[in-house]
């Protein structure tokens, strides 16, 4: 089978996350068993216009914005006919690949957009992308549809999408299970984690903010950040920490090595996950795979990686306040505390990128 997979980025991309991780290891078994992939993906600064990892081929036309249309252009030109199949996946728009290719086309979606509009562009931009989302979902609606969790499945429903044609599969780890919880040693002070790329829709300063108010309960309480710095957010987050009368108790540590990182998530105590949506959250099982709970926002997508009150805590309101409290009570709570980290530990066992690869091949 080849598969042509259009996305707007890849595993390489300064903002990539847990999505690319999750296609590229598909990928990779893809190949493993035979098949042929391509990803048809946005370039960046430094990025080759085409290179083969793992056994499947990147080919990187435009950019940020521009790719959709590059990626058109470039199917019409090289690609047209080639695959058995194409894979367009909607990070926030459609590749819209049903009305122009020549193949069966399956939809994958980690997660809707919506409100991260108002997040992520300025105004009235932010308006248009919100008002013309439902518009292109109801088009897209009789494709067939693979994504990560029920949350996003309840939000396609919504759009017209019919629920026989949406299809749950798991979301993998690359990173191994910790072999058991007794030789892992937390930091000799309580510590929260925040992991991932600052920017508008992760509302890191959210975690900031939470950190001030749990630290009036917890005076010996740090804070690590780490993860890339985008934009006018990513420098208003870390003049807050520089401004912080805490700031001696914070550390940003910037873009991570997965090697730190995988260390990082063994030694702190909790993970704080504050984003406007997710289509699953992959860091929060990361963490729960390293013996670390995670306590983040009542949106879509962490709601479903974490069990509320079994494996971390979900909060009620998704406010700094909210998030300091439930930081406060659950480290101060020895028992409950070692409860959710067993807990947690158990579940991400389930979480493995071969019965992802196997529910995503059996939904093709």
């Amino acid at each position: 089978m080849r598969s042509l997979w259009c996305t707007w980025k890849d595993r390489q991309h300064p903002l990539a996350g847990g999505a690319e991780d999750v296609n590229e290891e598909i990928a990779k078994r893809l190949v493993r068993d035979g098949h042929e992939v391509i990803f048809l993906v946005g370039g960046f600064a430094g990025g080759k216009p085409e290179e083969t990892r793992d056994g499947f081929r990147i080919i990187r036309v435009g950019g940020r914005v521009s790719v959709y249309w590059k990626a058109y252009q470039y199917y019409k030109k090289h690609l047209h006919g080639w695959a058995d199949q194409v894979i367009d996946e909607i990070n926030t728009i459609p590749f819209f690949a049903g009305f122009y290719a020549k193949e069966p086309v399956t939809l994958f979606i980690h997660q809707l957009a919506r409100e991260i509009w108002f997040y992520e562009m300025i105004f009235p931009l932010s308006l248009v992308g919100y008002l013309a989302e439902p518009i292109y979902l109801w088009m897209l609606r009789n494709h067939r549809v693979i994504t990560v969790s029920e949350s996003t499945k309840k939000d396609l429903q919504r759009f017209g999408f019919t629920a026989k044609d949406i299809h749950i599969i798991s979301e993998g780890i690359e990173m191994e299970p910790a072999s058991d919880l007794a030789h892992l040693h937390k930091a000799p002070s309580p510590t929260m984690l925040a992991l991932g790329t600052m920017r508008s829709m992760k509302r890191t300063t959210h975690i900031i903010r939470a950190f001030e108010v749990a630290k009036q309960q917890l005076p010996d309480l740090k804070l690590i950040i780490a993860g890339f710095a985008e934009g006018k957010y990513g420098k208003k987050a870390i003049t807050m920490m520089q401004e912080s009368p805490n700031a001696k108790d914070i550390t940003y540590l910037g873009p991570v090595s997965k090697e730190k990182k995988k260390e990082l998530l063994q030694t702190s105590h909790v993970l704080c996950v504050t984003s406007v949506k997710e289509g699953w959250g992959l860091v929060v099982t990361e963490a729960n795979s390293q013996g670390t709970p995670a306590i983040v926002y009542n949106v879509d997508g962490l709601r479903d990686s974490v069990k509320n009150g079994e494996t971390g805590i979900v909060c009620m309101k998704n406010t700094p306040k909210a998030l300091g409290a439930s930081i406060a009570t659950l480290l101060k709570d020895t028992q409950t505390y070692e409860r959710l980290r067993a807990n947690a530990w158990e579940w991400s066992k389930q979480n493995k990128f071969e019965r992802s690869y196997n529910e995503f091949l059996a939904n093709l």
